[in-house]
């Protein structure tokens, strides 16, 4: 439902329409059947329609990463699949100035456990913690939520994104196709 109230607002031509009118049937349906379902349907159609919505050129904001705060800047970014062996990934690459400091940042997401949730891994060299805490701070301004950070014992930084921060990063025009279509290919039946 949530893709048919993208298709609707995003979509082109006949599949607009269609797209449209389905989600109107969907939500009519929804209301028949009671406040708490209308609400649910209307929340995922809301959800639908922002995806894609934003631009990640030019975009700005300041945000506070474990006590620090980060003036964030994206320049450019992209979401392009991967095939390693028999697995699909997902390679999120993010340009951006954070505290002055333009760097290239990439993290990759993949499938993982008896669930098949969508884990999204970035690692940081011994000695670059700082990169971490500015990817952190990329990631927390996109998707408005603060990724997991681990400090390993060999002295890497992994940080950790989860199917929340992906729905943040389908907000973004660049990145949604990529998304969805990673999301549908990797779903399991």
């Amino acid at each position: 439902m949530a893709y048919a109230a993208w298709l609707s607002v995003y979509g082109s031509g006949e599949q607009q329409r269609l797209a449209a009118e389905f989600v109107s049937y969907i939500l009519q349906r929804a209301e028949k059947a009671g406040e708490k379902v209308h609400e649910k349907a209307i929340r995922i159609v809301d959800e639908g329609k922002e995806r894609g919505s934003l631009t990640l050129k030019g975009f700005e904001m300041r945000v506070e990463v474990n006590g620090e705060k980060y003036k964030v800047r994206v320049i450019d970014g992209e979401a392009v699949e991967e095939d390693r062996g028999d697995r699909k990934l997902l390679r999120i690459r993010i340009i951006a100035e954070v505290g002055g400091v333009r760097s290239d940042y990439v993290m990759t997401y993949g499938r993982y456990g008896k669930h098949n949730a969508a884990l999204g891994r970035a690692t940081a060299r011994t000695g670059r913690e700082a990169d971490a805490e500015r990817l952190a701070a990329v990631i927390k301004a996109l998707t408005g939520k603060e990724p997991r950070i681990h400090r390993m014992k060999d002295g890497r930084t992994m940080i950790e994104c989860y199917g929340g921060h992906l729905e943040g990063f389908e907000q973004y025009v660049e990145l949604a196709d990529a998304i969805v279509k990673w999301l549908e290919e990797t779903r399991r039946r």
